[in-house]
């Protein structure tokens, strides 16, 4: 399975990478082309996820924002997020909240 992140900062990625095996970091949506679940920071890359559906049109995407931006989390959905959820649930157990 190819999972793919498209997170920045770097305390943010090193929870990531411990929570899922073999996640790779990338820097744009067309990093993102084959794969099967991404990862999106809404806080750094909100104009990511339509561009990430339209190269993995199959992959599942899981985005996290703050909690208080709700109209980015609602674009998100929009966009073709499979997920959307606010920083702090997210990352209360990251593995749990890519699951199907």
């Amino acid at each position: 399975m190819k999972t793919v992140a498209l997170v920045s900062d770097l305390m943010d990625r090193s929870r990531v990478a411990g929570a899922l095996a073999d996640v790779e970091f990338a820097r744009d949506a067309a990093a993102c082309t084959g794969a099967d679940l991404v990862v999106i920071d809404l806080g750094r890359a909100a104009d990511a996820v339509a561009a990430v559906r339209a190269v993995a049109p199959d992959a599942r995407i899981v985005a996290f924002g703050a909690h208080v931006d709700t109209d980015v989390l609602a674009q998100a959905t929009r966009d073709g997020a499979d997920a959307v959820l606010p920083r702090s649930r997210f990352f209360a157990d990251p593995a749990a909240a890519v699951a199907p």
